[in-house]
């Protein structure tokens, strides 16, 4: 079976009449009902009623008929979205991101590249950091946005900003009493819940790492998959969780920014070595851009800017430490 023989067969499906539609496929007749019948016979199924007139299908050859169609239809879109793209009539620019990347700088940057750039196709798919080299290496993306410093050397990364962590606390917890910070000694003992749960090395690593350089012993971690599992968890006083400043995402949890400026965790612009394709510059003009405005997420109090970030020009990350580099992730 081929994508001809489909034609042909929608071709006499549609005219009702093999003698019209071997008229329009400019084709003689008997060559066209040989294709069909090579059809049928490779189906193992009557498709055309042929002793009827007009002809009609039979309730396989409708069945047959409306999927055909389909596969048709999509090759002809398939078509026109290659020749578009290949004649610069439409950019695509697929974009990964951490869900934690939402509560920050994202949308607002996706909605200035959709002002900036109308005639660009721009996909938005969910990954983690890890899955997110695979994809950069793969194609399935062209950039990606994420919190873990990887070590694959075909991976070019921009640290954007270092987000300052703050722990969430059930609203009746005795350290929700202040809004004062709070040293990250506090996780002592108590129940933590981490995120995600998988796929690893993730934000959840990187928490527990930092928890581990300071001798600090939670009493039991809960992992979940997500940051909204595990604010609910908290508001439900199943214990607290460390979160990305920006990620303060309920009204029923207590947050307390950590007091240590070394604790944090980055936002990570990853894109292929030595991509020179126009959306890298771009993507870094509007971020500059973006903290020149200094947008309400942009809490200078809870961020850090490495190096000439300060000046609105992120910079160059540099390469992690293998193998007891810190992994984040969110």
């Amino acid at each position: 079976m081929d994508i001809r023989q489909l034609k042909y067969f929608v071709a006499v499906a549609d005219a009702r009449n093999f003698t019209r539609a071997s008229e329009l496929l400019h084709i003689a007749q008997p060559p066209l009902s040989r294709q069909i019948q090579l059809l049928e016979e490779e189906l193992g199924v009557q498709l055309i009623l042929r002793n009827s007139r007009p002809l009609r299908l039979t309730e396989a050859g409708r069945t047959f008929y409306e999927q055909a169609l389909q596969i048709i239809n999509r090759l002809d879109q398939l078509k026109t979205a290659t020749r578009q793209i290949g004649l610069n009539q439409q950019r695509t620019l697929s974009i990964g991101f951490v869900a934690s990347t939402l509560y920050g700088g994202l949308p607002m940057l996706v909605r200035k590249l959709r002002q900036h750039y109308p005639d660009v196709d721009i996909q938005l798919v969910e990954l983690s950091s890890q899955q997110q080299f695979a994809a950069l290496n793969s194609g399935r993306i062209d950039v990606g946005f994420g919190r873990v410093r990887g070590n694959d050397a075909t991976v070019a990364r921009t640290i954007l900003r270092e987000e300052r962590l703050v722990l969430a606390l059930p609203p009746d917890s005795p350290l929700a009493g202040e809004s004062s910070r709070i040293p990250i000694s506090a996780i002592e003992g108590q129940r933590l819940i981490v995120y995600p749960k998988e796929p690893r090395p993730s934000f959840a690593d990187h928490v527990l790492s930092l928890l581990n350089d300071h001798a600090v012993r939670p009493a039991a971690v809960h992992e979940v998959r997500e940051i909204q599992t595990a604010l609910g968890l908290v508001a439900a006083d199943s214990g607290m969780c460390v979160i990305p400043a920006s990620a303060r995402l309920r009204s029923d949890v207590h947050y307390r920014l950590i007091d240590d400026p070394r604790i944090t965790s980055p936002i990570i612009m990853s894109h292929r070595l030595n991509d020179n394709a126009w959306y890298i510059p771009a993507l870094k003009e509007m971020i500059a851009a973006m903290y020149a405005e200094n947008p309400p997420w942009l809490d200078v109090e809870q961020v850090l800017f490495p190096g000439e970030a300060l000046a609105g020009r992120p910079r160059e990350a540099p390469a992690a430490k293998p193998p007891r580099q810190r992994k984040k992730e969110s």
